[in-house]
């Protein structure tokens, strides 16, 4: 009875302390959407999305070019990251299965997956904007894609492990060749996973701030050649937020705001698309 005792009390304490830091991360978490949609709200307007910027000190103007910088980037560093991943991760749990090779590529993309994100801006700055002389949104797009591909190719790998072997095996006594049975069984039964894998990966690099700075820069132009330096909307927002124009932070809440809401559909949009197409 005393060590059942003993037992209860621990349990008691541990399950406190995990109630404790779980309470204390959601309190943040409300904490800083709660901000955001309380000041960024207050700062939607047509002309945050219809202007360009308005010269420093005069109020008005909006953030469109910065808006469409951002969407080109990010549609670009998915052109290049998404495919790499997903093929990566394919690579690593159907045809990598017990292979040295491929324990050191997973090994390498966990690293990659912690690296700060500068680090990344540096190394592409290195490899990419000084060679070509001036800065980029090709540049932009492929730190970014750097950033997806390990989360993507993680989350592949170990959603496509998920799936039962036994089902291979019967699209196999079928008589279907392995690229199908991983494009019509697998990919179909790991549908969510791998679409979640893309989501984190894309709400990931969404939100980066520094390896822009060192690769597309900044524009306050509207620019639509990605072979320019490039306005997007996180580096926009971090310029306005050290800004000293209250101007300048209001645009700043609002665009932290088309952010957060736009990844939050997206996500709900895209579950909702495969979960309907899974259906049929």
């Amino acid at each position: 009875m005393r060590i059942e005792k003993k037992r209860k009390i621990k349990n008691y304490i541990a399950l406190s302390l995990a109630t404790l830091t779980a309470i204390i991360g959601l309190f943040w978490l409300v904490f800083i959407l709660t901000s955001i949609l309380i000041k960024g709200l207050s700062a939607i307007n047509l002309s945050l999305f219809l202007n360009d910027p308005a010269p420093p000190g005069i109020p008005g103007g909006g953030l469109r070019c910065a808006f469409i910088g951002q969407l080109i980037i990010t549609i670009l560093a998915c052109i290049i990251g998404v495919p790499i991943g997903v093929l990566g991760g394919t690579f690593l749990a159907e045809y990598g299965r017990n292979n040295k090779l491929s324990g050191l590529v997973s090994a390498l993309a966990d690293m990659m997956t912690s690296f700060p994100s500068i680090v990344v801006g540096v190394f592409v700055y290195t490899l990419v904007v000084r060679p070509m002389g001036h800065f980029s949104g090709y540049a932009g797009a492929l730190a970014l894609a750097i950033i997806m591909i390990p989360i993507i190719l993680r989350t592949t790998e170990e959603t496509l492990k998920l799936i039962p072997w036994e089902l291979r095996e019967a699209a196999f006594a079928l008589g279907a060749p392995y690229y199908l049975v991983i494009k019509d069984v697998v990919y179909r039964g790991a549908a969510t996973g791998l679409f979640t894998g893309i989501m984190l990966s894309i709400a990931r690099v969404a939100v980066e701030t520094a390896p822009l700075l060192f690769t597309s820069f900044n524009n306050s132009f509207l620019t639509l050649n990605p072979n320019q330096p490039m306005p997007s909307l996180t580096v926009t927002i971090y310029q306005y937020a050290m800004g000293p124009y209250p101007d300048w932070h209001r645009l700043a809440w609002g665009a932290s705001f088309v952010i957060v809401i736009f990844v939050l559909l997206f996500n709900i949009a895209g579950r909702f698309f495969i979960k309907k197409r899974l259906k049929k």
